[in-house]
């Protein structure tokens, strides 16, 4: 496969900081942070609160590592689309180079602290998910099969157990259970987005499940999987690990997200033209308000389900254990 073209884009306007602070992809990294903290909060046993910051701060570098490495290869593909042409190495801000060197040094840097500071293992998985991200998922994945995202949410998956790792050394089942659902939760979030983003992967190259499959098997799909999700989300209320809150907000909100996600299944959402009215990800016409809606509604599913555990674990709700 051939290097990107884009990685030696000249560079027309001086680097920032902020230019090298937006490779690092900062909303990518902000929810990479909260669901590594919620791990490590939701471990059992005790880690020094410095150690613990430490820990955090190491998954947050190897996070800005990962969207580094992601920005420099992926800088021809990303000046094709409308959503990531104004990045910083497509734009001319950054060079390549830069970009490569950056990512290779935050690496190092996070793998390295992260095994001095804490331990080995949770260093070690914080080496895999850069390299599964950087490498697998960027370099093979993301050019080659529409099962991308599916088979790439690993990396995004992996924050809380490598949470949980730093506290305790290991990663057991409720560990894994907290990567499942992210891992479940990335393909009807990523598909339902890229219905409505759909030309701008074909022009890129990019065989995202819309591209290759179509609309109507990709909403049938996201119905598949929301499906599969939910029950994984309210798993934790019963295996000792989520409490009487976590229930709740699991099973109000899968409804909800079931809801969504039927409402998409019925819809158009796909078949039209690019049709966004601008750049952004949330200003669309109607025909692809279902897909916007899942999305946008996605995140926040996700987000009420960590901020859920991390709240209970802080507040000391004892969990349910039905099981």
């Amino acid at each position: 496969m051939a290097m990107a073209t884009a990685h030696d884009t000249p560079r027309t306007t001086p680097a920032r900081w902020q230019d090298f602070l937006q490779l690092m992809k900062p909303r990518v990294m902000s929810l990479v942070v909260f669901t590594a903290l919620t791990g490590l909060v939701c471990a059992p046993g005790t880690i020094n609160p410095i150690l613990g910051a430490v820990a955090v701060l190491c998954i947050a570098v190897g996070a800005g590592a990962s969207g580094a490495l992601n920005m420099w290869y992926d800088a021809d593909i990303d000046a094709k689309m409308r959503r990531t042409r104004g990045r910083p190495v497509p734009a001319g801000k950054v060079q390549g180079a830069d970009a490569l060197g950056l990512g290779v040094v935050l690496s190092l840097f996070s793998v390295m602290l992260m095994g001095v500071a804490t331990n080995w293992l949770a260093a070690g998985l914080l080496a895999f998910t850069i390299v599964f991200y950087a490498v697998v998922y960027t370099m093979w994945l993301k050019r080659w099969t529409a099962q991308n995202i599916v088979i790439g949410g690993l990396a995004g998956a992996l924050p809380p157990v490598i949470g949980w790792a730093a506290v305790t050394g290991t990663a057991p089942a409720n560990a894994w259970l907290l990567c499942a659902i992210i891992f479940m939760w990335t393909p009807p979030h990523f598909w339902a987005l890229s219905l409505y983003t759909s030309e701008d992967y074909a022009k890129a190259g990019v065989p995202m499940m819309p591209v290759v499959k179509g609309a109507t098997s990709t909403r049938l799909q996201i119905l598949v999987y929301s499906l599969l999700l939910i029950p994984i989300c309210i798993a934790p209320a019963f295996t000792g690990l989520g409490g009487p809150v976590y229930l709740g907000v699991s099973a109000l909100g899968g409804l909800v997200f079931l809801l969504l996600a039927w409402r998409l299944y019925r819809s158009h959402a796909g078949e039209a033209a690019d049709p966004r009215n601008d750049d952004g990800l949330y200003d669309v016409r109607a025909g692809a308000r279902d897909a916007r809606n899942l999305f946008a509604f996605s995140i926040l599913y996700l987000t009420l389900l960590f901020a859920t555990l991390l709240g209970e674990h802080l507040a000391g709700v004892a969990p349910l254990e039905l099981l």
